[in-house]
């Protein structure tokens, strides 16, 4: 049984939740959610390791930031802060952008990267899914119309290309949706008083210099767009695994967790991580 949550802040206003013992896994969510997308998977993970979630700057309970930032720096320090040291880092989505970053700044405390939908900075290029979904969320954000922007995402990141809305959990959509209307209405960051400052050269052109191993996994019904990134990745990282999983989209930690915490628990096994003690 996971041991009971601590929740907290990092001294740079990082919102964040703890369970569990052993070695760490540092969970980082996805661009349409925030911490809680993990809660399906919450009692699996942390049951079997000792599991960090947060959110990052933008969503759900994280501060904004007050001078220069950088997404990958903020996960650092949860690693450092938080998990207290070498941790496996498991991304969804935006999420598995910012864990390769702070892999690549700092690849001592990572032991792992599980990826689920790779997107974030892991795109060089965006192809033309994922163009038309961010110029139609642009132009519904910029009349205002919020409910119409939170649909573009649910089309674009929870059903996907291959299913209509209708066959597709309503719990689900449900949950997304709240998430990603919470982010909606958070304010923008003033650029002048906190700049970001982006990993450089970019993390999508130093997939080689990754040394630690790296488990992708894909949804056979997510956008042709998000599987090629995670292709490219498994191509170009020395020591990865590339799974496909059917019948599964974008938000495959949500709508398989227990296949997803069973997956990403048997990677930290592999990686020689330690689990905690049967209560």
């Amino acid at each position: 049984m996971p041991t009971s949550l601590t929740t907290g802040r990092t001294a740079g206003g990082i919102a964040w939740d703890a369970a569990g013992g052993g070695t760490p896994l540092v969970l980082v969510h996805s661009g349409v959610a925030d911490r809680r997308m993990w809660e399906p998977a919450w009692a699996a993970l942390s049951g079997g390791a000792s599991a960090v979630r947060y959110d990052i700057r933008g969503f759900g309970g994280s501060a904004a930031p007050t001078g220069p930032w950088s997404g990958h720096g903020d996960l650092i320090e949860v690693i450092e802060t938080v998990a207290g040291g070498p941790a496996v880092l498991v991304g969804s989505s935006l999420g598995d952008g910012l864990a390769v970053a702070a892999a690549l700044a700092r690849p001592d405390p990572v032991l792992g990267l599980a990826l689920a939908a790779p997107g974030g900075e892991l795109i060089d290029t965006a192809g033309p899914e994922l163009e038309a979904a961010w110029e139609a969320e642009e132009a519904a954000l910029d009349r205002g119309d919020l409910d119409a922007a939170v649909e573009v995402n649910l089309r674009a990141w929870v059903d996907g290309p291959f299913r209509d809305s209708g066959t597709v959990d309503p719990t689900l959509r449900a949950s997304v949706g709240s998430m990603q209307r919470l982010a909606f209405e958070k304010p923008p960051f003033d650029r002048a008083l906190a700049p970001h400052e982006p990993l450089v050269p970019p993390a999508s052109g130093r997939l080689a210099e990754l040394r630690m191993p790296v488990l992708v996994i894909l949804g056979a019904l997510d956008a042709p767009d998000v599987n090629a990134i995670g292709e490219r990745v498994g191509r170009e990282v020395p020591h990865a695994t590339v799974e496909r999983w059917p019948d599964v989209g974008h938000m495959l930690p949500m709508e398989r967790p227990d296949a997803f915490a069973e997956r990403v628990l048997r990677f930290l096994d592999e990686r020689g991580g330690d689990r905690p003690a049967p209560a």
